[in-house]
This record gives C-alpha cells, sequence and structure tokens, in this order.
C-alpha cells in the first residue's frame, strides 16, 4: 500500500481566551493529520472550538501550545509575512460568510490572489474565468457579490480559494446560512473537486449533509478531539 503524504498536521493544539477575568480553553490538546487527497470533516457543536481548529490550522491564528506542521515544516514562530504567502500559496479557504471584496466582481474577486502572487492581469483573467466556469457562474463573471444568490456566492469563494491550486482547502461552515438546493450543489462541487483533482479538504461543520459526503470524520466537544472515523 502506498504511503499518504501529510499536508497539514496539528500536535497537541491549544488555544485559549480570555472572557474578562476568566479563562476559556477553545482547544485542549488536538492532534490531527491531514493527508493529500483527504475529506476530512470536523463536527461538533456550536462552541466546540471548530472554528478555532480551522484558524490556527490555516495559519490566521497562534496557538498557545502545541505547534502545526505544513508539509512536514513547523510554522508557529515564523513572521507574518512568511505566513501570509503559505496561506496563498498552498491554502485555500471558504468561510460561512463568503468573505468576498464587495467592490469587485466575480471574476475580479476570483483573480485577486493570482495577482497577489505576481500573476499578469490576462493570464490571471483567462484563469479566473475558466474557475468560474468549473463552478458554474462563467456567465455571472462581471456581476458584484451583493447581486448574486448566496449560492452563487459560495461558488465564488470556492473558485478563490482555488485560484492558486492549493493541496487544500479549509472550509467553515460553508453550507450555512444556503437552501437545500445550494447546500447539496456546493457538496457535490467539492466532493467533484476532492475526486477529479485530489483537492485535500477540511470542513468544519454541525451540517449532517456534510458529515455524510466525508471520507473521514472527527467530533470535538468543548475543545477535545473525541473521536475519529470514516462517515457514515
Amino acid at each position: 500500500m502506498t504511503a499518504r503524504t501529510p499536508i497539514l498536521q496539528a500536535e497537541r493544539l491549544t488555544r485559549n481566551y480570555r472572557i474578562g477575568s476568566a479563562t476559556v480553553a477553545a482547544l485542549r490538546a488536538v492532534d490531527l493529520t491531514l493527508d493529500a487527497g483527504d475529506f476530512v470533516v470536523v463536527q461538533g457543536p456550536s462552541g466546540s472550538g471548530k472554528t478555532t481548529l480551522i484558524n490556527l490550522l490555516g495559519l490566521l491564528d497562534r496557538p498557545d501550545g502545541g505547534r502545526v506542521l505544513l508539509d512536514g515544516r513547523p510554522v508557529e514562530r515564523i513572521g507574518e509575512e512568511e505566513r501570509a504567502d503559505l496561506r496563498r500559496d498552498r491554502l485555500g479557504f471558504v468561510f460561512q460568510t463568503f468573505s468576498l471584496v464587495p467592490v469587485l466582481t466575480a471574476a475580479e474577486n476570483v483573480a485577486w490572489p493570482m495577482a497577489l502572487r505576481g500573476m499578469a492581469a490576462a493570464e490571471a483573467r483567462r484563469r479566473s474565468l475558466a474557475l468560474l466556469g468549473r463552478v458554474g457562474l462563467e456567465a455571472r463573471a462581471e456581476v458584484r457579490p451583493d447581486l448574486l444568490s448566496g449560492g452563487e456566492r459560495q461558488r465564488v469563494a470556492i473558485a478563490r480559494a482555488l485560484a492558486n491550486e492549493p493541496p487544500l482547502v479549509l472550509a467553515d461552515e460553508p453550507t450555512a446560512h444556503l437552501d437545500g438546493a445550494s447546500a447539496e450543489s456546493i457538496l457535490d462541487l467539492m466532493a467533484a473537486l476532492n475526486r477529479e483533482r485530489g483537492t485535500a479538504f477540511l470542513v468544519a461543520t454541525h451540517d449532517p449533509r456534510v458529515v455524510a459526503r466525508a471520507r473521514r470524520r472527527v467530533t470535538l466537544k468543548d475543545g477535545r478531539l473525541e473521536g475519529e472515523g470514516p462517515s457514515a
């Protein structure tokens, strides 16, 4: 059997927050490994630590204890500029609030990460249109986010997440606030990208429809990893 290649690893990951005079443990010594081609769901109730875990693994926050390894390299002590470069080049993000730039068109939103990497405008434009076509939105390329439906905005967010061809996409409640048909369409797209392109996904959710699509699932409760196994 061919050995799987770890992309992202959490080792004894711990994060605490101060709320008034109290210290609240959001994550408690969590271990997790994401391999190439994985589709992993982190499930658990609101407040269980899912978003905190996504933020730490996505290099958007720093842990109070433990460490994160990206491509086998510890990253918790590297500077902010290098962390930003790693996020841009190695990771894609899909948030429940979409986080699209409101003054940019769909095509411009998708092209933005490529521009940050120094790609020529014409090539970034060509690739952004191809990505929008991949998610079924090429005809909406010149439309701003405020004129798109929730499902369309999430498709733009997925296209943007894939702009620099990252090996791993982190998604935080990607089906939140979407109707049933839009949610299923987004899940179909993520499953197809995982199957056809080998893009790995780590999805934080409490949506059973998402859990059903995963190859692996882990459960967080009160900041602790309680169990892991194949999706039911």
